[in-house]
């Protein structure tokens, strides 16, 4: 039993770390694939760094300055987030992990594929959350695009609802699908009329479906929300002043909750939820 863990490591997630930790709390923090971070060439808008600094090397530093002051860091997916009594239980591909607080520090990681008529047909016939949409396709023929653990888990929601589920990998492996119809050509183009009707492949063969859902790479914040009835706005996850959701004990910070998607409000925002998320787990 943790009294902190926080789902993501980047600036958001390792300042929250940062502060629970020195508050005397057991955290865990939990991360996995690529971070956007990563991906910024040069950083020079950020306090102390005269020559600048590249996103790559700010995001590791910041996983070694946690692990130094002795936070536990884990590189494992994330599946899902559930709320059980006073506590959460953090199930990934690798177990479970009981807590008493949870903060999201993810980000949104919500991916497009680059098919035609992917965005054309969102809202009628593509979906990116099955929690949310599976019930409108009872009895249905449903593909899931994706390669990964986040499609396996969607999977395995709609099948109870379902008649049939096809998982569509777009060209990319699936290991350990045992389950699943499963086909590995990459797609062409969605088509539809007023709603998602078929799905043509490169080679020209066609499928018929009544719906499709994204779930590309693994779950990002908003991912997580919606399966736990956590309020969003603009796919953004929605907090007070202390950072917490509507769910009493879960907190965000950082570009899961929108606004400046900047490092300097994300540092802000881990440190009030992880002050918060503090003051919460000493009361329980």
């Amino acid at each position: 039993m943790y009294d902190i863990i926080i789902i993501g490591a980047g600036p958001a997630g390792i300042s929250a770390g940062l502060y629970t930790k020195r508050a005397g709390m057991n955290v865990l923090i939990l991360y996995y694939g690529e971070s956007n971070l990563e991906k910024a060439t040069k950083i020079d808008n950020y306090y102390g760094f005269a020559e600048g600094i590249s996103g790559k090397d700010l995001y590791q530093e910041g996983i070694k300055q946690a692990e130094n002051i002795g936070i536990e860091v884990k590189n494992e997916e994330v599946i899902t987030i559930q709320k059980t009594d006073k506590n959460f239980t953090i199930k990934t591909v690798n177990g479970e992990y009981l807590s008493k607080t949870a903060i999201i520090s993810t980000g949104n990681k919500k991916l497009r594929p680059n098919i035609k008529g992917i965005t054309e047909f969102e809202g009628k016939g593509i979906s990116y959350c099955a929690i949310c949409d599976g019930f409108f396709y009872r009895n249905k023929n449903v593909a899931v695009i994706g390669a990964g653990k986040f499609a396996l888990s969607e999977a395995e929601h709609l099948k109870k609802i379902a008649s049939n589920v096809i998982i569509l990998t777009n060209g990319n492996l699936l290991e350990n699908n045992k389950e699943y119809e499963t086909i590995t050509k990459k797609i062409k183009e969605v088509h539809g009329e007023s709603k998602v009707k078929q799905i043509e492949f490169e080679d020209n063969s066609k499928i018929d479906i009544d719906g499709i859902f994204i779930a590309i790479g693994e779950a990002g914040g908003s991912d997580f929300a919606k399966k736990m009835g956590v309020m969003l706005q603009n796919d953004n996850i929605v907090v007070d002043e202390n950072m917490q959701t509507n769910i009493e004990g879960l907190y965000s910070c950082g570009n899961a909750t929108g606004g400046l998607l900047q490092v300097c409000k994300a540092v802000y925002e881990g440190a009030k939820a992880g002050l918060s998320a503090t003051a919460y787990a000493k009361k329980i």
